[in-house]
């Protein structure tokens, strides 16, 4: 029963009952607290903008001079190359920015010692991962920006020209990088702060065998079965079909879904798994 008995200004008022969150908004709700943690080491921290300022115009100057100098001649095969080079840097950081900020959102518990402290909560998994790519997608939004209005203002080259096609392969290569990041995740949890340079250096390795600026052809035959196995491969074959005004290949571009659905599936397995090992062997005590 409800106590009304309380004197003074208020006395007899009905105090209402809290307000209880459950279901889609009680995640909602700590999704949101997950990115405004984040937000608040980033506003705090501002250097931390590297990653999506100075990194991608760096980027987007080093290959636009390439393609400056390879394209200078005005050849169509130079004029191609140069397309290829651009187009490709830009939506290369799709992938890079959205795996880096996840891959690093948890990180950032290890750094600062807080991983403990979340293991403790009420909060589930899905949807810490999912608070961390809420706040990633800012992150996204600002390194991907930075490297398309370089393209524009440095070389002339409105990426928004390659027409409504880019917006699928966006999709697919967002995916790609939140699929990388719970790989990163599952096995920095499962050995520790040794293989934080994981969430740098495996894109590194993707990078030159998904085909970004050449066919996949171009690679040497050993390497071209594994490289046609990366969705990324063949979404960005579809991007090259774009800059040759071929218009998007919706069989790169399913292909490219295909994949990335069957690594999704098989990174959040990965991730389950060593979230199990991480919990019965208390490997806790290695970020504490």
């Amino acid at each position: 029963m409800t106590d009304t008995t309380a004197t003074g200004p208020g006395a007899g008022a009905v105090t209402p009952p809290p307000v209880r969150l459950h279901g889609v908004a009680l995640t909602w709700l700590r999704m949101r607290a997950v990115a405004r943690r984040h937000a608040y080491v980033l506003a705090r921290s501002p250097h931390r903008l590297f990653d999506v300022t100075l990194w991608p115009l760096v980027d987007v100057l080093l290959f636009g001079a390439l393609a400056s100098y390879v394209g200078g001649g005005h050849a169509t095969a130079g004029g191609r190359a140069a397309g290829y080079l651009i187009a490709g840097i830009v939506m290369w950081h799709v992938v890079y920015q959205s795996q880096i900020s996840v891959s690093t959102g948890l990180l950032e518990e290890t750094w600062s010692r807080n991983l403990l402290n979340l293991m403790v909560t009420p909060i589930r998994e899905v949807e810490y991962v999912g608070g961390v790519a809420l706040f990633g997608m800012f992150k996204l939004a600002v390194g991907v920006g930075v490297v398309a209005l370089g393209a524009l203002v440095f070389y002339s080259f409105d990426v928004t020209t390659l027409g409504f096609g880019l917006v699928p392969i966006a999709a697919i290569l967002l995916l790609v990088g939140w699929t990388i990041a719970l790989f990163v995740i599952g096995v920095v949890l499962r050995f520790g702060s040794g293989a934080e340079a994981l969430a740098w250096g495996v894109m590194f390795v993707v990078m030159p065998l998904s085909g970004i600026f050449y066919p996949v052809e171009s690679l040497p035959t050993v390497l071209q079965p594994i490289a046609l196995a990366l969705p990324t491969t063949h979404a960005f074959a579809a991007l090259r079909g774009l800059v040759d005004g071929h218009g998007l290949d919706w069989a790169q571009l399913g292909i490219a879904a295909a994949e990335t659905v069957g690594f999704a599936i098989l990174a959040m397995w990965f991730l389950v798994r060593m979230l199990r090992v991480f919990r019965r062997r208390g490997l806790i005590t290695r970020f504490t």
